[in-house]
């Protein structure tokens, strides 16, 4: 598997699509809160299996912060080491920005994964297109 940060439309329009698989079809997230006003200042990535598109995310700079987005993986992908190929892929991209702090909003089923690479939640619960979520932060 190969991650690629996103300079193409072709590669752009594969990661709406995860993310409109994983986020809006199977999470029932309304398709307008998916895509948001900030797409255009965020770096995406994807990640291939060959040709095929099976994991995407972004990346911002917010506060000082590298902020993790949007991470998600095909469900024939999970469980598989995909999302850990793109938090590491992640970490060095906020490296070579010059960033050492991090954060993301987790739902929280997935808390147990991001403190595998130790991140530690910061934020009470709060909802977030109506899944319970918590902020994370790392400092790396």
């Amino acid at each position: 598997m190969e991650i690629k940060i996103v300079t193409t439309d072709k590669q752009l329009e594969d990661a709406f699509n995860i993310r409109k698989i994983v986020f809006v079809e199977e999470q029932k997230v309304p398709v307008e809160e998916e895509i948001d006003q900030f797409e255009n200042e965020a770096d995406h990535l994807v990640l291939y299996d060959g040709e095929k598109p099976v994991g995407a995310a972004r990346f911002r700079i917010v506060d000082e912060y590298g902020k993790l987005e949007r991470i998600c993986i095909l469900k024939d992908y999970r469980n598989k080491g995909a999302g850990s190929l793109i938090m590491e892929y992640l970490e060095k991209l906020a490296s070579q920005k010059g960033l050492d702090k991090l954060k993301l909003n987790a739902q929280t089923k997935a808390i147990p994964f991001y403190e595998r690479f130790g991140y530690k939640t910061v934020s009470e619960l709060f909802m977030d297109a109506g899944i319970p979520h918590v902020t994370m932060t790392k400092i790396i």
